[in-house]
């Protein structure tokens, strides 16, 4: 294990912003006997750490003065149980793949959320969704090492505390406890979810009437290219910011004075609203400032540009959420985990 450290390693081409910061110290973890081994070392602890996956929803905005842990456990197990398939995949899997696996077997639960970027030990943390599926519809539990105690744990849905990108993880349980491979309960016969976005027209289009998972598959695909950059191309995290979730009676309030807001019902008494209008009705969509900016095709995300900083780009996210604010009384918050 000793020949997989380094030292001022740089995380450029590991984070998806394309930020160019550095890792005082890195290591790359492969299995989970490499993961015990690192936290038993005597020395583990005596310093920061972060855990770092396809890091496509992490900007950086100064070097890391500590150890990065790069989880790259890979693998994918299936276990059929009548017409329910337990599919586990390690936490290093990217979840595109996963997803494709999936629709290839003909397993359903997760072509709504094809690509997404990111790892699949990632998408409990953030509970992960798209396309009126998140990953909390099919989880059913993952493994994860806890540092303090040393050992592995099973998390079941529950224990897991989802909500609307959130997670134990990102609270309660963050910085303690790394996850390692991550168990979805899928079906083989689809009850598919046509209703958000642009799904069922784009099928529509293409005159497809009993669509199949690789169709749905296809279709997310497209409408996700069409509106969001290539990360390999130009850097950015997907959604920079979440949907805001508000009470009707606020929402009844602000569509008073904006009838067009898009929004959609996800409680009897909560509404959700696109995060993206909001930006763009301010004014912001493809706007550039310096090294960064927001996409020309979808105002929620954030773009770099060539050289952008990770504080450049936090810098003009705090400037759109007092611009939102300011016009709309909502506050967003960030999708994005700074550092």
């Amino acid at each position: 294990m000793e020949n997989t450290w380094q030292t001022d390693k740089s995380l450029v081409k590991l984070n998806t912003f394309g930020v160019d910061a550095k890792a005082k110290y890195y290591i790359k973890i492969e299995d989970e006997e490499a993961l015990k081994s690192l936290v038993a070392l005597p020395s583990f602890g005596s310093q920061a750490t972060l855990i770092l996956g396809g890091g496509s929803n992490i900007l950086f905005t100064q070097d890391f003065q500590g150890l990065v842990i790069h989880m790259c456990i890979g693998g994918i197990e299936v276990f059929e149980k009548g017409d329910e398939i337990y599919v586990t995949a390690g936490g290093g899997v990217v979840w595109n793949d996963l997803v494709q696996y999936c629709v290839d077997h003909g397993y359903a639960g997760i072509e709504n959320l094809s690509l997404i970027p990111g790892t699949v030990g990632a998408a409990p943390v953030q509970n992960i969704g798209a396309y009126g599926v998140e990953l909390m519809d099919v989880f059913a539990n993952c493994r994860a090492f806890d540092i303090q105690e040393k050992s592995m744990k099973v998390f079941d849905h529950d224990a897991c505390q989802f909500s609307y990108r959130d997670s134990f993880f990102k609270n309660e349980g963050k910085g303690r406890y790394v996850i390692t491979q991550v168990t979805l309960r899928l079906n083989k016969k689809p009850d598919l979810n046509l209703s958000y976005g642009a799904i069922q027209s784009e099928l529509d289009r293409r005159g497809i009437s009993e669509p199949s998972l690789r169709d749905v598959a296809d279709v997310v695909s497209e409408i996700r290219v069409s509106k969001l950059p290539d990360p390999r191309t130009i850097g950015n995290s997907g959604s920079f910011f979440k949907n805001p979730i508000i009470s009707v009676e606020e929402f009844r309030t602000i569509e008073s004075s904006f009838p067009d807001i898009v929004y959609y019902p996800v409680q009897s008494n909560r509404i959700k609203l696109a995060a993206g209008w909001l930006i763009e009705n301010c004014g912001w969509k493809g706007k550039q400032v310096g090294n960064t900016g927001t996409w020309k095709n979808q105002a929620l995300v954030l773009v770099n540009y060539g050289n952008a900083s990770g504080s450049e780009v936090y810098e003009f996210s705090e400037k759109i959420i007092e611009s939102v604010y300011a016009k709309f009384g909502v506050l967003l918050e960030r999708e994005v985990n700074t550092i």
